[in-house]
């Protein structure tokens, strides 16, 4: 069974064009940790890790994107470590927030209104992040708790609420929806909501930094960055969807599980794509906090740059176990480069069947 601490003998099986692709793309590199522990500590490591041979020489494998420069240090190891648990019961979600009981009564909304959905509301996020900054607030308060037709509609109401701002400011076009769910993923509510912004200007940086990567690799290489990086994945089996969605556990997560779903524009399939690898999350990871984010193209039209061959992505990450008081962003993580417990090939097969889901028509912005 394929793991990522094999990942450079799978490189090197490759047949010489894809292998040549993937490294265009990827760097790799494996190397060894080695320790002496005393031995007082063998009844503890042997409890927490296994064994003491398991932590005396450790694998570790480095995978750094030569394109956007993301970069990830894997070593399952770290997924055993002791980490402190808060008392019982201190993990689960808060009592639900009541202004997002009565949003009508108890949220602002923005100077064009708010937007109602079947399955939620939009409100004005009081303290804003730009000019246009939404809150979403789900009628179902639990964030673990959404449906097939409650996700769909979470993106349709985010999209007609951008519809709203950008007829208030046409030079208003960059949208970008964010999803964090529990605290431990940055939500500062417990109950179920998520977030839209309409920027001016330019996108979002990191996206703009997608946006200039890429478009310098088609110079470069006179080809798709994002279709030679479905490609790389497909050749090392870490692509779990294909057809109008295609679905990667990504070789280069920022955080824990990380899942890339791309498409050539928002479609219904793409969205359902969200819905079915979220509740993959949910009920066979056992991920009770995460973050979701919508990276595409200006949704509206007038914008200066090259945005040809970008698609629209789903990025979703696990940001933890909420019981746990430790984070799991650190120094490495803000300024040099992620440290990765799980495994992307095990985050694969954990997706299996969504290829098989329906295609769908666009979205309407």
């Amino acid at each position: 069974m394929a793991t990522i601490l094999d990942l450079p003998e799978r490189v090197a099986a490759l047949p010489a064009d894809r292998r040549h692709r993937f490294e265009r793309l990827f760097q790799v590199h494996r190397s060894q940790g080695e320790l002496s522990p005393p031995p007082e500590m063998e009844g503890w490591i042997e409890r927490h890790f296994g064994s003491v041979q398991a932590v005396r020489s450790q694998t570790i494998v480095k995978v750094t994107n030569r394109v956007t420069g993301e970069g990830a240090l894997f070593n399952p190891l770290r997924g055993r470590r002791p980490t402190p648990s808060r008392r019982e019961g201190a993990g689960a979600p808060a009592a639900t927030y009541p202004p997002f009981r009565q949003p009508l009564r108890l949220t602002p909304a923005d100077p064009f209104g708010r937007v109602h959905g079947r399955h939620c509301l939009t409100a004005s996020n009081v303290a804003k992040a730009d000019g246009f900054h939404g809150v979403l607030i789900f009628d179902e308060p639990d964030p673990l708790r959404f449906s097939r037709e409650a996700v769909h509609d979470y993106v349709a109401t985010a999209l007609a609420w951008a519809r709203q701002a950008n007829a208030t400011d046409p030079q208003a076009r960059y949208f970008f929806f964010l999803w964090n769910s529990h605290w431990k993923a940055g939500a500062s509510v417990a109950h179920g909501h998520a977030q839209m912004l309409l920027g001016r200007g330019a996108h979002y940086a990191r996206i703009e930094g997608l946006r200039r990567a890429a478009l310098a690799y088609r110079q470069t290489h006179g080809c798709s960055y994002f279709d030679d990086l479905v490609a790389a994945h497909a050749d090392l089996g870490l692509r779990f969807r294909e057809g109008e969605v295609q679905g990667l556990a990504y070789l280069t997560p920022i955080k824990e599980k990380e899942v890339l779903l791309l498409a050539p524009a928002l479609t219904e399939a793409l969205v359902d794509a969200l819905y079915e690898v979220l509740r993959r999350f949910v009920d066979r990871l056992g991920v009770r906090a995460f973050n979701v984010a919508l990276i595409g193209p200006p949704l509206f039209p007038g914008a200066p740059e090259d945005w040809s061959g970008f698609p629209t992505l789903f990025r979703l990450v696990d940001r933890g176990d909420p019981a746990s008081p430790t984070t799991d962003f650190g120094a490495m993580e803000l300024y040099a480069q992620s440290v990765i417990a799980s495994d992307p090939f095990a985050v694969a097969r954990q997706m299996g069947g969504l290829d098989r889901a329906p295609g769908g028509s666009a979205v309407q912005a």
